[in-house]
């Protein structure tokens, strides 16, 4: 069992060792599900980025200032 520290900001860092068992390099996508108090974490597959990537410019009117004033925190 690894134990990780969560920043201020809600950040934290994945080990090395859950990194290389789950193929995990800087840029991936993650998935977190959460059940019953835990989470579990998974790599996205590229087929699902490709679809996330298309659905993407899509989501453009949720980028104004007023949206990141009301929500970029979460």
């Amino acid at each position: 069992m690894d134990v990780v520290k969560v920043t201020a900001k809600g950040q934290m860092t994945i080990p090395k060792k859950v990194r290389e068992a789950l193929g995990i390099r800087a840029g991936d996508l993650l998935r977190l599900e959460t059940e019953d108090g835990q989470v579990m974490l998974s790599r996205l597959p590229d087929t699902e980025f490709r679809e996330l990537a298309a659905l993407e410019g899509t989501l453009e009117e949720w980028l104004s200032e007023a949206d990141e004033d009301a929500y970029g925190d979460l």
